[in-house]
């Protein structure tokens, strides 16, 4: 009788063998004549040396399966009994229609027009502009294209930069260390990221540097190949900023620039480096812009009202301004 030590590295078991053990169950319903002993995340199987090497390419089938799709259900398991099955999870590429699958087996689609329009855009050009109110999902369907070009491999590692800016609170006074201190700045992109990556294979990557989360100075004198940067809220990066960002990038590699240009927060005497880069770069043949809408907010429907409501104030107050200097 054969034995053999397997390590569920770097899954988390619960993942792996499912709530009370119902995957572990399905395994050992499967293989009758494999006795298992788990200990954590490792454990031993023994049975005949022919069984053996079945249950091992079936293993890694399973595992290659989570890895993909982020779920693993006795169904699954079942499922992948049939050679024919086991080949589709090997040679699978996720759709285009679904960017990635989630935590827990949910799809991450883009939902809208402008939202397809990114994900066509960003197929077709190494450098991407995506300029919208909030809501319109500009940074969750880049945090999602990155994410799947992790998991095709087609990059080593991503990188998520956003502009520090003091929203009426200064830094120095903020309790905690430096991490503790931008944390907060960086939440959108950890809630992000959440959603599409199990909670151990995202500390892992954060861990190991394949994701790094970090305030846009920090990019400074870097130069980022096999990487796919994505530079959110780039209506708050002066224009010294977002050359200097954008001048990072290296070879094989996809940079993803969005923000909003009705939310500057920068001081007056600062250009956004996001409303001058509509001008300067949209000629140059490998960048685009993709412009989102009202129409694209996939947050509560109040949202949309919330925003149009602000869009008209702001517009008034400009009409306003205009008459006074002009008597």
């Amino acid at each position: 009788m054969a034995e053999k030590i397997l390590s569920l590295e770097p899954y988390h078991p619960l993942d792996i063998f499912g709530a009370n053990e119902v995957n572990l169950k399905t395994i050992k319903e499967l293989f009758p004549s494999i006795r298992f002993v788990v200990r954590g995340d490792v454990f031993k199987v023994f049975g005949s040396d022919d069984m053996m090497i079945k249950f091992e390419k079936f293993f890694d089938v399973a595992l290659m399966h989570f890895e993909k799709f982020n779920k693993l259900s006795p169904q699954d398991l079942k499922g992948l009994m049939d050679e024919s099955a086991s080949e589709y999870v090997k040679g699978s590429q996720i759709s285009d229609d679904i960017l990635v699958h989630g935590v827990n087996g949910k799809l991450i689609k883009a939902l809208t027009v402008n939202q397809r329009k990114l994900v066509e855009t960003s197929m077709k050009n190494d450098l991407v502009f995506a300029i919208g109110p909030a809501g319109s999902g500009k940074t969750y369907t880049a945090v999602a294209l990155a994410v799947r070009a992790l998991k095709n491999k087609e990059v080593k590692r991503i990188i998520l930069a956003r502009p520090a800016v003091e929203a009426g609170e200064s830094l120095g006074f903020l309790p905690g260390d430096m991490k503790e201190k931008l944390d907060p700045y960086m939440m959108p992109l950890y809630d992000a990221l959440r959603d599409m990556l199990p909670a151990v294979k995202l500390e892992k990557y954060l861990e190991d540097g394949t994701i790094e989360i970090a305030p846009l100075a920090f990019m400074r004198g870097r130069t980022l190949n096999n990487a796919y940067a994505i530079l959110d809220e780039a209506q708050n990066a002066t224009s010294s900023q977002l050359k200097m960002f954008l001048t990072r990038m290296g070879v094989y590699s996809k940079f993803f620039v969005t923000g909003d240009i009705t939310q500057i927060d920068l001081p007056r005497k600062y250009t956004s480096g996001l409303k001058q880069a509509q001008s300067m770069l949209n000629n140059i043949k490998g960048v685009d812009f993709v412009h989102l809408n009202d129409k694209d907010i996939v947050r509560h429907s109040l949202v949309t009202n919330i925003i149009k409501a602000y869009q008209k104030l702001e517009d008034e107050e400009e009409k306003a301004r205009i008459e006074k200097r002009n008597n």
